[in-house]
């Protein structure tokens, strides 16, 4: 017998603890979107899955524009780049020191 592919999504009940601080922040977002906890919960979950994944790719692309750069002065910016999406955008002082 063939078993049949479901067109939607499946939802999965998940039991989680989270620190009481967080569950705070969760419930203030839940009430500020009129929504429920759980559901607060799947949408900042989805926003953060969404947010590592645009990180990825951002750190994948910076990487791959300071390899297969061949000019030194942009391959100094785009090094620059790259320092910046792995330790954050203050990782580098604005007046270098010579």
């Amino acid at each position: 017998m063939a078993t049949r592919r479901q067109s939607t999504p499946r939802s999965v009940r998940q039991s989680v603890t989270i620190p009481a601080t967080l569950a705070k922040e969760v419930r203030r977002v839940a009430r500020e979107r009129h929504v429920t906890m759980s559901r607060a919960l799947v949408v900042l979950a989805e926003r953060g899955v969404r947010a590592e994944t645009e990180a990825k790719e951002q750190l994948a692309a910076c990487y791959n524009r300071f390899l297969s750069e061949q000019d030194p002065a942009r391959k100094n910016a785009a090094g620059r780049d790259l320092i910046r999406v792995i330790f954050g955008k203050d990782s580098i002082a604005e007046d270098p020191v010579h």
